[in-house]
């Protein structure tokens, strides 16, 4: 919670300050409606905030800001509460999870991560090196392969889709729990990159009609609003099932994910939901931590 809690200062500093000797007025709801919009909140989920919050506060008959303040805590944590959950192995062998997101996100880091846990947790993981593109991703992935001590599948310049499919393929035969593919950064606004990784999610279904399990969008905290419309564009390109937020250590855009969390609720046509399964507040291993929406909106408080 203290990491949560540094990591989301900057964000939370400005929203904090709204209420320091203030009266419950329209002037502290004005001042407020600027802060979560400087926390990158976006409109739609500050109008919803605020318009649960005014109702709340009518309804509890408050007197002071800090009895709003504790209001606005229970808003927030109800209005990130569709995006919690976790990611869940074992109900497939192996459980495929690809691993999607712009260049610079800290797509192959959190995927390093992430192996980390499961490997302390008893996971036998494999991981497919399908960014095939970029010059250091093989290296770096296999950095983390030896770090964590698990199996890699990789082949120099090869075809991301097919080292993919031979990924899993060599997951099911060694017996492993886990197939992590890790594919090439790609810009949503990119048509044909976008299509490399659709087809790459059809392989890996003709290697297990199944899978994949899970696809996950690494994005990065600081980018504020555009977070949010990369993750329309990738889920309309490919189905997400969750997400991981990074940086949000020393970001001031910490509120996006309430933007997310609204439109995840109101707007994504989806069969199954769209989950933040970790959240990045450090370069640590153990800055990698679980989303937890009461945690969240407590540390966006301060």
């Amino acid at each position: 919670m203290q990491r949560l809690r540094a990591g989301l200062a900057r964000t939370g500093s400005s929203i904090t300050q709204v209420f320091t000797g203030a009266q419950i007025d329209d002037e502290l709801y004005d001042e407020l409606e600027a802060a979560l919009l400087l926390a990158d909140t976006g409109v739609k989920a500050t109008e919803h905030v605020l318009t649960e919050l005014r109702q709340r506060v009518k309804a509890s008959k408050a007197t002071e800001a800090s009895q709003v303040r504790a209001l606005l805590e229970d808003v927030l944590t109800q209005t990130l509460a569709p995006l919690q959950g976790r990611l869940v192995v074992g109900a497939h062998e192996p459980t495929v999870v690809m691993v999607v997101g712009v260049n610079g996100a800290g797509k192959t880091t959190s995927i390093g991560k992430l192996t980390r846990h499961l490997a302390e947790a008893n996971a036998r993981v494999l991981l497919a090196a399908a960014d095939t593109f970029r010059a250091a991703a093989r290296e770096q992935l296999s950095v983390w392969a030896d770090r964590n001590q698990v199996e890699i599948v990789s082949q120099e310049g090869g075809d991301p889709a097919a080292v993919t499919f031979d990924a899993v393929n060599a997951g099911r035969a060694r017996g492993v729990d886990v197939v992590i593919a890790d594919t090439a950064g790609r810009l949503p606004t990119q048509t044909h990159l976008m299509d490399e990784l659709k087809k790459i999610r059809r392989v890996i279904t003709k290697a297990d009609a199944t899978a994949p399990h899970e696809v996950l969008l690494v994005v990065d905290g600081n980018t504020g609003q555009n977070a949010l419309a990369q993750v329309q564009a990738f889920d309309a390109a490919l189905g997400l099932t969750g997400l991981v937020v990074t940086k949000l250590d020393g970001t001031a855009k910490g509120g996006v994910l309430a933007a997310i969390a609204l439109w995840a609720t109101r707007e994504r046509q989806a069969q199954r939901p769209l989950a933040v399964y970790f959240i990045g507040v450090g370069e640590q291993l153990e800055d990698l931590q679980t989303f937890d929406a009461r945690e969240f909106a407590q540390a966006l408080l301060g």
